[in-house]
C-alpha cells in the first residue's frame, strides 16, 4: 500500500496541479486571505475595471469545505487522472488544451445572463467527467455501492444526485455542453469524415514548459485516442445501392500489412482458392 506522499508523486502533472490549486484556494479562504467575490467571474469588473484575473481565478474555487467540495475534488483525482493516463497519455499539451478550450467555452456561455455563475470550477470538473464518460462508455461504475451502471451514464447519474441533494444544476449542464462540444470536434466529427479542426496550438506547448519538465510528452495536433475496448462508432464495411461492396478505407498500418501479404502469398494462415488452375478443356 502506497503512502500519501507516494500517491501524490504518482499523480500526472495537470490533474495534480489543478486539484492542488483548488484545494489551496479553498484553504486560503478559511485563513481569511481573500474575499471570494474578488476572484468571482464578473464581466462588468473585467471590462470596466480591467480585473482580467477573474477570467481565470473563478475556475479554481470549488466552494467552501463541504461534501460537495469533496466530491468535486475526488472527480479530479479519479476521472481527471484516468483521462490523463489513458487517452491523453504522453499528450500533456493536448490535455492542457482540452481544459483551456473547456474554460473558453464556459466563459462564452457565461456571457448569456441566465447561464452565468460566479464560479465555474464545478462546470469545468463536470466537463472532465463527461469527456471521460465518452472515452470509457463501457466502464462499470458503482454509485455509493448501491447502483452499478456504465460509464456512459455517469454524468446523468451525477446530475440526478445533485437534483436530489438540492444543488444547482446549471453548472453541471453547461459543463456537459462544453464537454460534448470538445468531444464532437475532436472525435465524432473526424470519425464521420470531417476535418480535425480543434488542433492544439503550438504556443500551448511553447509556453507550457512544464510539459517537457515532467517528461510526459508534448505530442500535439492529434485527435483524442479512443479506448480500444470502448468500440468505434459506424465502423465496418459499406455497401452501395446496387448491392456491391464499396471500397473500405484502411489505416496506413493496416494497408502496409495488406500490401506485404499480397507480395508474399506463401506467408500467413491460409490463402483462399489456393492450388493449381485448369482450363475448361481439362488441360
Amino acid at each position: 500500500m502506497s503512502t500519501p506522499a507516494q500517491y501524490y508523486q504518482s499523480l500526472p502533472p495537470v490533474s495534480k496541479f489543478y486539484g492542488v490549486a483548488c484545494l489551496m484556494t479553498t484553504s486560503a479562504l478559511y485563513l481569511g486571505l481573500y474575499d471570494p467575490w474578488n476572484i468571482a467571474l464578473s464581466y462588468q469588473d473585467v471590462f470596466k475595471r480591467f480585473q482580467v484575473w477573474r477570467l481565470i481565478t473563478n475556475f479554481f474555487f470549488l466552494g467552501p469545505f463541504s461534501p460537495f467540495f469533496a466530491i468535486r475534488l475526488i472527480m479530479i483525482a479519479r476521472y481527471g487522472v484516468l483521462l490523463e493516463r489513458g487517452p491523453f497519455d504522453k499528450r500533456t499539451a493536448d490535455y492542457v488544451w482540452m481544459l483551456m478550450f473547456g474554460a473558453l467555452s464556459l466563459l462564452v456561455m457565461a456571457a448569456i445572463p441566465f447561464l452565468w455563475t460566479p464560479f465555474m470550477a464545478g462546470s469545468l470538473v463536470f466537463m472532465i467527467v463527461y469527456v471521460w464518460s465518452r472515452e470509457f462508455p463501457n466502464a462499470q461504475i458503482s454509485i455509493y455501492g448501491v447502483v452499478t451502471l456504465k460509464g456512459f451514464y455517469l454524468p446523468w447519474a451525477l446530475l440526478a444526485l445533485d437534483l436530489i441533494f438540492g444543488a444547482s444544476l446549471m453548472e453541471d449542464i453547461i459543463g456537459m455542453v462544453a464537454g460534448h462540444l470538445y468531444y464532437f470536434l475532436t472525435v465524432l466529427h473526424p470519425l464521420a469524415g470531417g476535418k480535425y479542426v480543434l488542433k492544439t496550438p503550438l504556443w500551448v506547448v511553447c509556453r507550457h514548459k512544464l510539459v517537457a519538465y515532467w517528461g510526459e510528452g508534448i505530442q500535439v495536433n492529434s485527435p483524442v485516442q479512443r479506448d480500444p475496448s470502448a468500440g468505434v462508432a459506424f465502423r465496418g464495411r459499406s455497401y452501395g445501392l446496387d448491392g456491391n461492396r464499396a471500397r473500405t478505407t484502411t489505416a496506413p498500418s493496416e494497408q502496409n500489412q495488406t500490401d506485404n501479404s499480397a507480395r508474399q502469398p506463401n506467408s500467413g494462415e491460409g490463402v483462399a482458392f489456393r492450388g493449381k488452375s485448369y482450363r475448361l478443356s481439362g488441360h
